[in-house]
């Protein structure tokens, strides 16, 4: 539209000189500076169209970039929530099946202490009916006590032996007689015999070598005599010996040496039921 201006201007202006014989310098200088200003005016406004057109191409482009962007973005979005709807309902299922793992865990806890705590009472009412029936025998060395869930009933070796002897002298038997009578009404309880020695080295005992073997043949003469003549069950019997090499006391005086010499029974009852929970 500006271009068909300028050439109609143009030829009018042709067309007045053609017209007019004579133009007065003034309108001729007026009507050049004119025509250089369209034609300024004209070139600038080329150039404005060539750079709109150049600003519209590149919004063009980034229009189509941004569009890919934004679906990339989009199909990401959709991604991640999907993954996020599996995890969410996957992480349901993990946590129910912990909780439910966890409940199971302190149920069996709670059996597990429930058995301990019957352990327990059990134990301490087995340590008052020994200490009841061997009363008798506790000025000559009898002790009853507990350690670690366990009742150990420890007599010296002059309750039960002779001097260097393995033979169980007659007050000795009365002893053990009456601490059968109660482990026959506890058929649940295990029982461990450990024979112990001073630190004494043996001499002129025949065919005993040292304190170990001295220790265990006092040991299983106590085994056979709760058996064979008190009749407590042999399968619930075991028969060890610890030698001199867990004292009581130091072995650097006749009380000390007195004390180590002993035979300990030890009573525990016994624990299927716990031993299976645990495995369980």
């Amino acid at each position: 539209m500006k271009k068909i201006s300028l050439f109609l201007f143009v030829g009018l202006l042709a067309s007045a000189f053609t017209s007019c014989v004579v133009l007065s310098p003034k309108k001729y200088k007026s009507l050049l500076a004119t025509q250089d200003s369209l034609k300024t005016g004209w070139g600038e406004s080329q150039l404005k169209n060539e750079n709109l057109e150049g600003l519209i191409a590149r919004l063009k482009k980034d229009t189509t970039g941004l569009s890919s962007a934004l679906n990339d973005l989009k199909n990401k979005y959709s991604e991640m929530d999907s993954n996020y709807a599996k995890l969410k309902n996957k992480s349901s299922t993990e946590i129910s099946k912990l909780s439910n793992d966890l409940k199971t865990r302190e149920q069996r806890l709670k059996e597990v202490e429930e058995i301990l705590r019957k352990r327990d009472e059990a134990t301490n009412q087995l340590k008052e009916k020994l200490q009841q029936a061997l009363l008798g025998f506790t000025k000559n060395g009898l002790t009853v006590e507990i350690r670690n869930g366990k009742v150990y009933v420890s007599l010296t070796d002059k309750l039960l032996f002779p001097s260097g002897s393995i033979i169980i002298d007659e007050k000795g038997k009365q002893a053990l007689s009456q601490l059968a009578d109660v482990l026959k009404q506890q058929p649940e309880i295990n029982i461990a015999v450990e024979g112990h020695t001073d630190s004494q080295k043996i001499t002129n005992l025949g065919q005993i070598k040292d304190n170990w073997d001295l220790s265990v043949l006092r040991s299983t003469s106590v085994v056979r005599y709760l058996t064979e003549v008190s009749k407590v069950e042999s399968v619930r019997m075991t028969a060890t010996g610890k030698g001199e090499f867990q004292p009581l006391d130091a072995n650097t005086t006749a009380e000390g040496r007195s004390k180590n010499r002993r035979i300990e029974i030890v009573l525990s009852p016994k624990l299927d039921e716990l031993y299976d929970l645990i495995k369980q």
